[in-house]
């Protein structure tokens, strides 16, 4: 098993591992529009590089929050089973979002099954981060060492939730993508606290 130190590393470069495959995929299809079109189009089963997109800017990612969320309920493991749900709900968001990947997107018929399950995975990555996203602060400000972590991870929760507001008009494209930013920040803000934390730690 990973140590919490190498977790927070991994989980630090998760946002950069991200913007790349993005950036690089999405680079390779000079019709796509990022103002528009939804991420999960570099996926769909249409795409013409669906695999790549889907192991590597989701399922890869997913697996990642989800070793996230075992460095976590191991670094408050003296929180009892307070620790547990908050810490599985980050592992439910990291699992549903490799789901995602698994399933691919199906933007020509979207009552398939396997559109049907994409939604389920992406909506459910959504809802679970919210309940890990504003729980967790609680831990983050129990601990001097992490204490600075609260507040900046409860504020990209939140803007999370008001990019949602920016998924309509002629740009829908944009909100998605801020909403993703606000994820990925979250995810690599968190993972350099536990990195930090236990730098320290070892330190001492």
């Amino acid at each position: 098993m990973l140590a919490r130190k190498q977790i927070g590393v991994i989980a630090t470069g998760t946002p950069v591992w991200f913007l790349a495959v993005y950036l690089v995929m999405s680079s390779l299809r000079p019709e796509y529009s990022h103002l528009t079109k939804a991420i999960s189009e570099l996926g769909s089963l249409d795409a013409p590089n669906m695999w790549a997109w889907n192991i590597l800017g989701y399922i890869l990612p997913g697996l990642t929050i989800a070793l996230l969320a075992i460095g976590l309920k191991r670094e408050f493991s003296d929180s009892g089973r307070k620790i547990v749900v908050p810490s599985m709900a980050l592992a439910a968001s990291g699992l549903f979002m490799a789901m995602s990947g698994i399933f691919p997107g199906d933007f020509v018929h979207r009552t398939s099954t396997t559109m049907f399950l994409h939604t389920v995975g992406s909506l459910g990555s959504f809802v679970a981060f919210l309940v890990a996203g504003f729980w967790l602060p609680t831990f983050f400000r129990s601990r001097p060492d992490w204490h600075w972590v609260a507040w900046p991870s409860l504020v990209l929760v939140i803007g999370s939730i008001v990019t949602g507001f920016l998924r309509s008009g002629q740009s829908p494209g944009l909100g998605q993508r801020l909403g993703f930013a606000c994820f990925f920040l979250w995810v690599g803000l968190v993972g350099f606290g536990l990195f930090r934390a236990n730098t320290r730690a070892n330190a001492a």
